[in-house]
């Protein structure tokens, strides 16, 4: 099973296991249904299974199949929990999209020390503890794709997101080592560096602050979860074999 109709890009996912983490919206569901339309069995993640229901409803209604499963990506005991039942059950993980992530955004000397405790644990340490999960499975069947959902803020920075920025720059260079490390065991690892993506919370700012943002694109838009999904797909498939260690910003030019 395959679709193209909405990216214009497919892959034989059939008969793999995908995990993504923060499914129940935004990016993070738009990622899982285009995995699950592609043929993985999508493990969806989020807090709140109950938030996941429309996840796992459009993965089946495109003939796909879905699994809610509730895990507080900061809770290092039901992580831990997760990975054995992933074991027990599939035996086998072959995709890992590290998309969950928090913004608590303010200026630097208004910014508590919960302000950057919380961003550093739901951005960076879930991804440490996800992808070490991940290893230790794939490394026995010697094939994986992992890919860890950064941000062009972690690149060049935006004012008011010096938590934000440092969890999606430590991203990255977590990826290009731990993407050193696999390489051999045929487990590659890449980061996707999406920019300005169109979401309810930029649909909020209204026309004029979204025109000013466009003003900063080249492609002159915003970019849209697809745009963002296309290239993990792209990630997650065999033809991405020889791609490892990458950062590949989805911007529409925005970091030249």
């Amino acid at each position: 099973m395959s679709s193209s109709s909405t990216l214009g890009l497919s892959a034989d996912l059939s008969g793999q296991i995908a995990l993504v983490t923060g499914a129940s919206q935004g990016l993070g569901q738009t990622v899982a249904v285009r995995l699950g339309e592609n043929g993985a069995k999508v493990l969806c993640i989020a807090r709140n299974a109950d938030k996941l229901a429309e996840t796992v409803s459009q993965i089946q209604a495109a003939g796909g199949e879905a699994v809610a499963i509730a895990c507080d990506v900061t809770d290092r005991a039901s992580i831990e929990k997760l990975f054995e039942q992933i074991e027990t059950e599939y035996k086998r993980l072959d995709i890992v999209v590290n998309n969950a992530g928090i913004t608590r955004d303010t200026l630097l000397p208004r910014m508590t020390d919960e302000h950057w405790d919380e961003i550093i644990a739901a951005n960076l340490t879930s991804c440490f503890l996800f992808c070490r999960g991940a290893t230790r499975i794939m490394m026995g069947q010697r094939y994986g794709r992992i890919i860890n959902m950064s941000s062009v803020s972690g690149l060049i920075g935006n004012p008011g997101q010096t938590n934000y920025s440092a969890t999606k720059a430590g991203m990255i260079g977590f990826t290009r080592s731990l993407s050193r490390e696999m390489a051999k065991r045929k487990i590659t690892v890449n980061a996707v560096a999406p920019g300005f993506i169109e979401s309810d919370m930029t649909r909020a700012l209204g026309p004029a602050v979204t025109d000013e943002v466009k003003k900063r694109v080249p492609a002159n838009r915003l970019g849209t979860a697809d745009d963002v999904a296309a290239c993990v797909l792209f990630l997650a498939s065999k033809a991405a074999s020889y791609v490892t260690g990458q950062v590949i910003t989805v911007d529409g030019g925005l970091t030249g």
